[in-house]
């Protein structure tokens, strides 16, 4: 059955996490509307109040108690992480400076998620880190003076450009960050936008110490652009569909997913674009369309990454064969999304084929549908659960409830525009 109407999602994740955590640094109160209410952006804001931050909820809106420059409290009790790599590896940064001693827990699979990537530029700049193996969590952070570090990244990383640019905002000097290629860039503008001295040239972003508290901000988070990807998707597979999407976030740091579907022959359009610190917003409508096979190079994956396990399902509808190259990374995200996406393909008859680096796949294929192994993991759960609108039998999840990290009500939303 097409997927017809209009649609409104969540507050983008990443913006979200962001705002949470900048806003402790602010003069006075900031009022966030739209907050992702997924249990990843819960987990930050549990971590900042244990930290001392004054957070609290009225009608919808959050509101963050600034705490200027120096904000932060020695917790209580270690900040778990829970499955959120993000609250992990941000937290770590933001925290470096400030003379408190933290203790960093998470969930099995954060656990086994590497943070060396993240330790080795904060211990440059002096930071007193020690973990378990010394890369995964737990860990312990013990806060200090910091020095400002030049660092080149070996591979293109938000989470590690903003723990270090975090980490910067309180170290003597400035900071800069140097990446292989682009990445979101939801930290700089963010930050520039509350008044922290950023310089941005190329792929170098460069940081200056604070010398007076971020500003305040009223902020209406943008609808996350990686859900959109969900709604985006199975608009395009679904016959007949005809779907608007309102006020989703179009960073060009995250929209590559949008130019590769056009490139696949996907019927997407993009009206009423609008910005507010620093950040695009859009309305999108989509319609079904024939797709045709691509090639994906290793320089496209960065910003693409989390909309990888979509890719390969739109590749098994398309005249063609798909091949993406350079996605390692795939494999320590919440599960092995390269095994995971492969093995349940594969299962319900689609012809994909695993590489050490991404996958490619023949099309199109008819997917049977059926049980669907999601490791726990939510970007795999959303992935089959479109798919399984057309399967021939409904997808049969091993964990629904697993999506509940960045899309409560997801499932339900998507009947609710194919019914």
């Amino acid at each position: 059955m097409a997927l017809q109407g209009e649609i409104t999602l969540p507050g983008d994740k990443s913006i979200s996490h962001r705002a949470l955590m900048f806003s402790a640094l602010g003069d006075g109160v900031s009022q966030l509307e739209n907050l992702n209410p997924g249990a990843d952006v819960q987990t930050t804001r549990d971590a900042l109040i244990n930290c001392g931050i004054q957070i609290e909820e009225k009608k919808g809106i959050v509101h963050v108690q600034g705490g200027g420059l120096r904000p932060f409290k020695q917790p209580d009790q270690a900040l778990n992480c829970g499955n959120s790599g993000t609250t992990a590896r941000l937290m770590l940064g933001l925290l470096a400076a400030h003379p408190i001693h933290v203790h960093f827990t998470g969930d099995r699979s954060l656990s086994k998620r590497p943070m060396d990537r993240i330790i080795r530029p904060l211990q440059q700049m002096g930071t007193n880190i020690s973990a378990r193996e010394r890369k995964y969590l737990p860990l312990m952070l013990n806060g200090r003076d910091l020095w400002a570090l030049d660092y080149r990244l070996p591979f293109a990383s938000a989470q590690v450009k903003s723990a270090i640019l975090l980490a910067g905002l309180h170290a003597k000097g400035e900071t800069t960050v140097k990446s292989p290629v682009f990445s979101r860039d939801h930290t700089e503008q963010m930050l520039k936008a509350m008044g922290a001295k950023v310089k941005i040239k190329g792929r170098a972003v460069s940081i200056s110490t604070l010398t007076k508290p971020l500003q305040a901000i009223t902020m209406r988070v943008p609808g996350d652009f990686s859900a959109a990807a969900f709604f985006i998707t199975a608009a395009l597979l679904v016959p007949e569909s005809d779907l608007i999407i309102r006020r989703v976030g179009i960073n060009p740091t995250r929209t590559a997913f949008l130019q590769v579907v056009q490139e696949m022959g996907g019927n997407v359009t993009i009206a009423n674009q609008e910005e507010h610190l620093g950040e695009a917003v859009a309305d999108l409508q989509i319609r079904s369309s024939k797709l045709k096979g691509i090639q994906i190079y290793p320089e496209q994956i960065a910003n693409l990454i989390d909309e990888l396990p979509l890719i390969a399902l739109l590749a098994t509808q398309a005249k063609g064969e798909t091949v993406v190259n350079g996605a390692e990374e795939l494999r320590v995200k919440e599960s092995d999304r390269i095994k995971a996406i492969v093995t349940n393909i594969n299962a319900w008859g689609g012809k994909i084929f695993e590489r050490h680096d991404g996958f490619s796949i023949e099309g199109p294929s008819r997917l049977k549908g059926g049980k669907v192994i999601t490791f726990d993991d939510h970007r795999i759960a959303m992935t089959m659960g479109v798919a399984g609108l057309i399967s021939d039998t409904p997808a049969q999840l091993d964990n629904p409830n697993c999506v509940d990290i960045s899309h409560p009500g997801f499932f339900h939303e998507l009947r609710a525009l194919s019914n």
